[in-house]
């Protein structure tokens, strides 16, 4: 191994928990409704990032060429959301990166660009907020991903070199924001992100069912 890795950090949504590919579905099936295409190429600028790098209801507004009820769409929208993510729990292999992490002794982090009341409830119903030893949230910082002041944050609690750190991402935006951290990026894309273009990363997984942690360190 050329590192002495000491810590992982991992992003949320789309990673740990694929929140983000239902959330995409959940807005196609509100614009349908409205005969409106929600291309993913403008959609995508928000995922892994800050929410108003794209506005989606905006977006539909100026397609359909009146006003909508936004908050009448949210909680329709939200309605779609929640029916589609009910039985959805943790992506595959993450449970074991998790305590792989653990009897490694290794610190464990999470850096999201989403509201810490978004993360925290997610992580309670998974039962997995006990695994962090830090979260960092949007609440936490000036500026989210593709930022790399979240990340940064992290590895400043931790006293760990970002050389000696790994960062798990889904998205394009958090691979910037890990990259530009200068740590080891590992990016494991979900349905809605794998054909996305990433501009730099150390290490592509389909799945973390690919490879234990163990040899994926050893691989660096």
């Amino acid at each position: 191994m050329g590192y002495s890795i000491e810590a992982v950090i991992f992003d949320f949504d789309g990673l740990i928990r694929d929140t983000e590919t239902f959330e995409f579905y959940s807005f196609q099936e509100v614009f349908s409704e409205y005969g409106v295409e929600l291309p993913l190429d403008l959609y995508c600028k928000r995922i892994g990032g800050h929410m108003k790098a794209f506005d989606p209801y905006s977006y539909l507004q100026e397609c359909v060429g009146k006003p909508i009820n936004r908050e009448e769409l949210r909680l329709v929208r939200r309605q779609k959301y929640d029916i589609m993510m009910k039985h959805e729990k943790t992506r595959p292999g993450v449970l074991h990166y998790l305590e792989s992490a653990k009897k490694l002794g290794l610190k464990i982090g999470l850096a999201s660009s989403a509201p810490f009341d978004w993360v925290m409830p997610n992580l309670e119903e998974l039962h997995i907020v006990g695994y962090f030893d830090c979260i960092r949230t949007h609440d936490d910082v000036k500026k989210v991903k593709p930022d790399p002041e979240l990340y940064l944050n992290v590895l400043d609690y931790f006293g760990v070199p970002p050389q000696n750190a790994i960062a798990f991402e889904d998205s394009p935006n958090g691979a910037k924001a890990a990259m530009a951290a200068n740590m080891h990026t590992v990016i494991v894309p979900n349905d809605l992100t794998k054909n996305l273009l990433f501009d730099g990363y150390t290490i592509r997984l389909q799945s973390m069912t690919e490879i234990d942690l163990e040899r994926l360190i050893d691989n660096l």
